[in-house]
C-alpha cells in the first residue's frame, strides 16, 4: 500500500475561478484558547502598574538559608501605620509542577506580640489547587479564608469560604467562573452570598459580570454588578514604559474614582520608576535602585494629596 501510495499522482489543482469572480480563501485555524486564570486575577496586569507607597523608614532584610526555605527580617518606622518588627518565612516544596512552579508554597509574618499572617498555596491534583490564608491579631483568628480553583482546558471555577462561623450561623462564600470564548476574550461570573447578624436582613447575595479582552499589548477588563462597576485598561507601549488606567465607580456611595499610572524600567541603569495620579489629587511614586554591586536595593516613596494638603515621604532599604 505504501508504494501505491508513494506513486500516486499529486492532487489536482483547485479550479480557477470565472472572471469577475473573487476566490475565496481557505479559513486558517484559530489561535488555541488557553486557560483565562482565576477571575480575581482579570485585573491584575493594570494593579501591577500602580506604586505601592509608603510612610517613614523600612528596613528588610532577605536571607535564603536554602533552595526550599527564605526568612526575612522588616523593621519598619512610621508615624501613620504600626511600627515595629516582623520576622517573616517562605518554604517552597518540593513537588514541581513547572520550571517556575513548585507547591507546598507557605509564607507569612509574626510581630514580637503574636500578630500572624499566613498563607499556604497547594496543588491538590494537576487541575486543582486550594489555597488556605489566616490572619491573627490579639490573639484571635480575625481572618481566615479557604479557596478552591480548578482550571480546565479554557476555563477557570472557585470557590472561596471566608470566616465560616458554624455556630453563629455567619460567613461569606464567593463562587467565581471564568471562560475563555477566544484567544483574545474571557467572559466570567461572581456570586457572592455573606450571611450574618450585622447584615440588614440577616443575608445578601450579589451578582457580577465580567470580561477581559487581551492582545500582545493591551488588556481592558471590567466588572459589572449592582454595587458599581469596575474597569481596567493596560498598555505596553514599549519595552520600557508600562501604563494603566482605572476606574471605580460606586453606585450605593455614589462616588467615583479615576487613576492612571505608569511603569518605567530602566535597566541599564537597574530603575524602576512607578507613579500614579488619580482624580482626587493624589499624587504617588516609588522609585527603585538596585545598589550594584552591593546587594543593596533603595527604595524612595513620596505620596501628596493636594486636597488635604498632605505630604508623606518614605525612605527604604532592603539587603539581600
Amino acid at each position: 500500500m505504501g508504494n501505491v501510495h508513494a506513486a500516486s499522482g499529486p492532487p489536482p489543482a483547485p479550479p480557477t475561478p470565472p472572471p469577475g469572480v473573487s476566490p475565496v480563501c481557505l479559513e486558517t485555524p484559530s489561535a488555541q484558547v488557553e486557560n483565562p486564570g482565576p477571575l480575581e486575577e482579570i485585573h491584575q496586569k493594570c494593579k501591577n502598574v500602580f506604586p505601592t507607597c509608603f510612610e517613614g523608614a523600612r528596613v528588610m532584610l532577605t536571607r535564603g538559608l536554602s533552595n526550599h526555605f527564605q526568612i526575612s527580617h522588616t523593621i519598619n518606622m512610621s508615624s501613620i501605620t504600626p511600627s515595629g518588627y516582623r520576622f517573616g518565612a517562605t518554604y517552597v516544596g518540593t513537588k514541581q509542577i513547572s520550571p517556575t512552579e513548585a507547591y507546598p508554597i507557605m509564607l507569612g509574618d509574626i510581630d514580637p506580640s503574636g500578630n500572624l499572617n499566613a498563607t499556604i498555596i497547594h496543588q491538590l491534583r494537576p487541575n486543582l489547587q486550594g489555597k488556605f490564608g489566616a490572619q491573627v491579631q490579639n490573639s484571635k483568628f480575625t481572618v481566615s479564608q479557604f479557596t478552591l480553583n480548578y482550571r480546565g482546558a479554557d476555563y477557570t471555577a472557585s470557590a472561596t469560604v471566608a470566616n465560616p462561623d458554624l455556630v453563629g450561623g455567619s460567613g461569606v462564600v464567593v463562587l467565581h467562573y471564568l471562560q475563555s470564548v477566544t484567544s483574545h476574550l474571557a467572559l466570567g461570573t461572581e456570586l457572592a452570598y455573606q450571611k450574618g447578624s450585622a447584615i440588614p436582613g440577616g443575608e445578601i447575595a450579589m451578582l457580577s459580570a465580567a470580561a477581559r479582552y487581551t492582545n500582545d499589548s493591551i488588556t481592558m477588563s471590567g466588572t459589572l454588578g449592582l454595587t458599581g462597576i469596575h474597569l481596567c485598561y493596560y498598555q505596553k507601549a514599549s519595552k520600557q514604559l508600562q501604563i494603566g488606567v482605572e476606574l471605580e465607580a460606586n453606585s450605593r456611595m455614589q462616588e467615583s474614582v479615576a487613576s492612571i499610572a505608569y511603569q518605567v524600567d530602566i535597566p541599564k541603569s537597574d530603575v524602576v520608576f512607578k507613579g500614579h495620579i488619580d482624580s482626587n489629587w493624589a499624587v504617588g511614586a516609588v522609585l527603585e535602585k538596585k545598589l550594584t554591586p552591593l546587594p543593596f536595593t533603595l527604595a524612595l516613596s513620596g505620596l501628596m494629596n493636594h486636597n488635604k494638603n498632605q505630604f508623606r515621604l518614605g525612605v527604604g532599604i532592603i539587603i539581600g
